[in-house]
């Protein structure tokens, strides 16, 4: 079973940077992707980056490209997402998913708990 735990949260002020981690165990050979999404007051999900496992392409959301950054520890099963310059709007859950994924949320990626971001401006 693939099991996934997010860390690095936390408050922040606006300008500041964060850096989320995620530690993936069980990993299946369906998961060709790991990502982060996130649940934004008043929004619905939305998709912010994604790495393949493959070759480690990586893919960003427009509103977070060039001030985001997802990498990948394949040794320790780790992602990474490095947020600069955050913005109250950035403010909401971010969830680490695994599976084949896209520009959207869907039940059918393997999902972390969650960890809290709270950019305060």
């Amino acid at each position: 079973e693939v099991h996934l735990v997010e860390s690095g949260g936390g408050s922040v002020q606006a300008g500041g940077t964060l850096r989320l981690s995620c530690t993936a165990s069980g990993l299946t050979r369906d998961v060709n992707d790991m990502g982060w999404y996130r649940r934004r007051p008043g929004y619905e999900c939305d998709w912010v980056a994604t790495i393949t496992q493959s070759l480690g392409s990586k893919y960003y959301n427009a509103a977070v490209e060039g001030r985001t950054t997802i990498s990948q520890d394949k040794a320790k099963a780790t992602i990474y997402l490095e947020m600069r310059d955050l913005r109250s709007e950035d403010t909401g859950v971010y969830r680490c998913a695994a599976g084949t994924l896209y520009g959207w949320c869907d039940e059918k990626y393997y999902w972390g708990q969650g960890t809290q971001v709270t950019v305060s401006s």
